[in-house]
């Protein structure tokens, strides 16, 4: 099967953030779809990390009601998808009066552990606006990915089960490990 994706190659450190060029990954990659609707509105490289924000066509990430925001830790490899979720819920805490938490799942995809959960900001002082925000924290061998979901109000039941398909199709692969096959792009 062909997927259209947007992808990270992350074993030899290059970023491709864009749709892949090339119609076969290589090394460890994280494998998502650009979302219906959206656009990629900000990337940048910080050191060890590689942030992408994307936000319908019609928002900025300097005006936005719904992103989606992937993290990737290069390298990062001694940190459980568990720990991570732990730390965020501390930052989380902290950051934000009234702050909820819900586990959703957790467990192995395609051998790599992860989480996901919702972290909840009745109120985010920086916006005066709800915060609702599912992650998917995954461990992959060579580095930590995070995929977040984020919404500026209450979303509606129709859109958590259109953002949990959507978190279910999130992948890590290896073309270097039989058991974790990467799939086929279009150029």
């Amino acid at each position: 099967m062909l997927l259209k994706v947007f992808c990270f190659v992350l074993a030899s450190l290059v970023w491709a953030a864009a749709v892949c060029s090339s119609a076969e990954l290589r090394d460890e990659n994280l494998v998502l779809n650009i979302p219906s609707g959206y656009k990629v509105d900000y990337q940048v490289r910080q050191g060890n990390m590689l942030l992408t924000e994307m936000v319908p066509h019609h928002q900025s990430v300097k005006n936005w009601t719904e992103m989606v925001t992937i993290n990737t830790h290069l390298g990062l490899r001694n940190i459980s998808p568990e720990s991570y979720r732990a730390k965020i819920q501390q930052l989380w805490d902290a950051s934000c009066k009234g702050s909820q938490f819900a586990p959703v799942t957790k467990g192995k995809e395609n051998g790599y552990p992860f989480v996901l959960w919702l972290s909840v900001c009745p109120l985010n002082p920086s916006t005066g606006k709800p915060e609702y925000t599912w992650f998917k924290a995954i461990q992959g061998n060579d580095s930590f990915y995070v995929v977040q979901k984020a919404f500026k109000f209450n979303p509606s039941e129709e859109q958590i089960t259109q953002w949990m398909t959507y978190f279910r199709s999130i992948r890590v692969c290896d073309s270097r490990l039989k058991d974790r096959p990467c799939p086929k792009v279009m150029k």
